[in-house]
């Protein structure tokens, strides 16, 4: 055989062990998601929706979903793409940066002077020569 041939099935033989190793990772993972999916549990849908599980029916594989008081969905387990967290942890960026914002959109003046760059009350800013 030839190098090159012997080269290409090389790269065969490592895609091959790849695919069969991320396959297994991610039965690793639903298998794991499946474990977490408990009655109480807040999760969130494949398709975007909150809401906490009320019910499961393993036979039937079937979820009950509550999204608000009184307003349950009726779901396929598998549909369930994650255990949402406890809500009490730290904000995303986008949230904070919104915090700030909004605090910012109250009282303007009370970020005025906060940073070393800012001019003080009085004081003018020089202007930038082009």
């Amino acid at each position: 055989m030839d190098p090159m041939t012997l080269f290409m099935m090389a790269v065969l033989a490592v895609l091959v062990f790849f695919m069969f190793r991320n396959g297994q990772k991610r039965k690793k993972a639903a298998e794991e998601l499946q474990k977490t999916v408990v009655p109480g549990a807040h999760v969130m849908t494949t398709f975007g929706v909150y809401g906490t599980i009320k019910s499961i029916d393993d036979a039937e594989n079937i979820v009950v979903l509550e999204t608000s008081p009184k307003n349950t969905l009726k779901l396929h387990r598998q549909a369930i793409a994650r255990v949402v967290e406890n809500a009490a942890a730290a904000p995303t960026a986008g949230e904070s940066i919104g915090a700030d914002i909004s605090k910012l959109a109250l009282d303007p003046e009370a970020e005025a002077g906060a940073l070393e760059i800012d001019p003080q009350f009085g004081e003018r800013k020089p202007k930038n020569k082009k």
